[in-house]
């Protein structure tokens, strides 16, 4: 076999698999071109995503590089590909297995979820009519593509690649070839015939199937597994049902069965701008997103995963109460940043890096994310979850209070000057209101009435301050407007009436969009640090579908949300940006904080549908999971 298209695929193109440890990445021309190793921060064994000699896993028809068709089996994370030669057609599923789960009843109720992974990727081939000859190279690049694999065994379809105490394990039913780094094979099936190859890693657990029967019983038991998950959350009966479902199992993929934290996303690096610099490690948690995260679980009816996120979300903050911006997927506070210069980036988008600088940024929001989602997880459970703990409550407030007076760096985490931004001020009141009103349902009212007369100044503040001519300011001393701005209506800081309310969403609808869509600011008003332009953002985007929404702009809000919709991936999934002339994908895919919004904006606008009295959206109240109003 050849090596792989020197061309990059389009990020949007590929396809995303997970087993809630780590994922992978596969390329429609059946390259897994991403996976690291045994977590989602790990260094990469395959990393052609980055650099197309950084290391593949490529199975597919001999001559053919094409599929006629490429799905996710219906409900889980489990891809299907169709290929047709000129002597047959052939199915290949790829998946990163789950073969031994157990269900919360142990009746094929719920799986728990602290499952354990098979530490394997199986790619899963079958011929369907005439004949077909498959081929395959395994080519593993350790450590981000610096070391190259020495390869041992190769009897029997076993083989072994090594590199400075890093191992993976192949087995397939092909016979292989080792040369060059590369193991390789070939497979003739005919119709109703089976083949497999599988890469494994790590000590313990079941190694890679020995046998094409065994493998479909994986892929089987990894395709339960999802359906068993989905079918125990809650969605509406509503065409975009299959949207909220995607997400929802792509958010369950990007959580880390072991702590529960939910990465930002799979992958780092990915350009925001094509052959930019804009490129950065997502493969961490962020508090910012925890909002967001517990709000979408608990709608979808997904206490569960809700209750393991906000035990990683109290635990980091009691194990270190002086709140970063972003945690490693462990609880790592240190996440220190550094470029992988041998790398030559996608799309020759350099540099690449590993680790995220912004980690001990200032960053104001942190207060008003964390207690705004430990509110509505309280909320949720309605006294069946875990109380919350007080004095980490009084703590962050306390602390958030402290912080009103600095300047930081913006929820966009700006490499440029601190500044009085105004979402960050914005989430400090989030943070004192939701301590207001938790410290009154504990019968605090003292504290409550103390915290609420700072709240009331905070609130002043920002309207005198953060306002000019009607409309919400990026910050104190700009006129430039900014997209989180649009969390105003969502976080109930003003009646949706209120004209300043209004003039700033039309005004973020008219003069930051392109084509329609957000862009976050214009970078030519923003000291950002950085250099080059970036496209519009996709969480932005929803944030003003759920915003006109909130206003009681039903229509647009629908339309705009219906546009979003359309412009997923290949494979319904979402990056961090959409390039508003192409329609492009660009940064890191496929990204939780884009599904999450999509999870709120297809929330609002199928409640704007299915509510009669005309009113204004209470999509806590209406949705499930989230009772009892906004």
């Amino acid at each position: 076999m050849s090596e792989i298209d020197d061309r990059f695929p389009p990020i949007g193109s590929y396809g995303f698999l997970s087993d809630c440890h780590t994922a992978a990445l596969v390329s429609f021309a059946g390259s897994v071109e991403w996976l690291c190793m045994p977590r989602f921060d790990s260094p990469s064994a395959f990393a052609a995503l980055l650099d197309r000699g950084a290391g593949h896993l490529t199975l597919r028809p001999r001559g053919v590089i094409v599929p006629i068709s490429r799905r996710y089996e219906p409900g889980t994370l489990v891809i299907e590909t169709t290929w047709v030669t000129d002597t047959g057609w052939v199915v290949v599923h790829d998946a990163l297995t789950i073969a031994e789960w157990v269900t919360a009843d142990g009746k094929g109720a719920r799986p728990e979820t602290d499952h354990e992974s098979d530490r394997s990727l199986l790619r899963t081939m079958t011929c369907i009519d005439g004949e077909v000859e498959m081929e395959m190279e395994c080519l593993p690049r350790f450590g981000y593509g610096l070391e190259g694999a020495t390869w041992s065994g190769g009897e029997l379809g076993e083989a072994v690649a090594t590199a400075d105490g890093t191992e993976l394990r192949l087995t397939s039913d092909m016979e292989l070839t080792l040369d060059g780094g590369a193991a390789s094979g070939t497979l003739k099936l005919r119709e109703n015939e089976s083949g497999f190859c599988a890469v494994t890693w790590g000590e313990g657990g079941l190694g890679g199937p020995r046998s094409s029967p065994e493998a479909l019983e994986r892929l089987d038991s990894t395709e339960e597994f999802w359906r068993a998950w989905l079918r125990h959350g809650s969605f509406p009966d509503h065409p975009w049902r299959i949207h909220l479902q995607r997400s929802a199992l792509v958010l369950k993929g990007l959580t880390y069965t072991p702590t529960g934290a939910i990465v930002a996303a799979p992958t780092t690096s990915l350009p925001e701008t094509p052959g930019g610099e804009r490129n950065w490690d997502y493969r961490f948690s962020w508090i910012r997103d925890s909002t967001f995260s517990l709000w979408a679980l608990h709608t979808l009816g997904f206490d569960e995963e809700a209750r393991d996120y906000m035990r990683f979300i109290v635990q980091v903050c009691k194990d270190h109460p002086d709140l970063q911006i972003m945690y490693g997927i462990g609880g790592e506070k240190k996440l220190t940043e550094q470029t992988l210069d041998h790398l030559d980036g996608y799309g020759g988008a350099k540099p690449v890096r590993i680790g995220n600088g912004a980690y001990d940024q200032r960053q104001n929001d942190v207060w008003g994310s964390l207690l705004d989602s430990v509110y509505l997880h309280e909320k949720a459970l309605k006294g069946k979850g875990e109380p919350a703990d007080r004095q980490l409550i009084r703590y962050q407030v306390e602390a958030a209070i402290d912080a009103w007076p600095s300047p930081d760096q913006g929820i966009w985490e700006s490499r440029g000057e601190p500044q009085h931004y105004v979402s960050s001020k914005l989430m400090i009141w989030v943070a004192v209101d939701r301590g207001v009103r938790m410290a009154r349902g504990l019968g605090f009212d003292e504290i409550a009435d103390e915290w609420q007369a700072k709240a009331d100044e905070f609130h002043a503040e920002i309207l005198e301050r953060g306002v000019r001519d009607g409309i919400f300011r990026q910050h104190y001393e700009t006129d430039a407007l900014d997209a989180s701005l649009l969390l105003i209506p969502l976080l109930r800081f003003l009646p949706p009436d209120d004209p300043r309310l209004r003039a700033t969403v039309d005004a973020i609808a008219d003069d930051l969009t392109e084509h329609g869509l957000v862009l976050r600011y214009r970078v030519k008003e923003t000291d950002d640090g950085l250099h080059g332009k970036e496209g519009t953002f996709l969480i932005c985007s929803f944030w003003l579908v759920s915003a006109l929404s909130e206003i009681g702009e039903c229509e647009r809000a629908r339309e705009l949300c219906e546009r979003l919709l359309e412009a997923a991936g290949w494979l319904d999934l979402f990056a961090e940006e959409l390039e508003a002339d192409s329609g492009r994908h660009l940064g890191n895919f496929p990204q939780a904080f884009t599904h999450l919004a999509l999870i709120n904006a297809v929330s609002h606008v199928i409640a704007d549908e299915e509510r009669e009295d005309g009113g204004v959206t209470a999509v806590f109240s209406e949705m499930g999971g989230v009772r009892g109003g906004g």
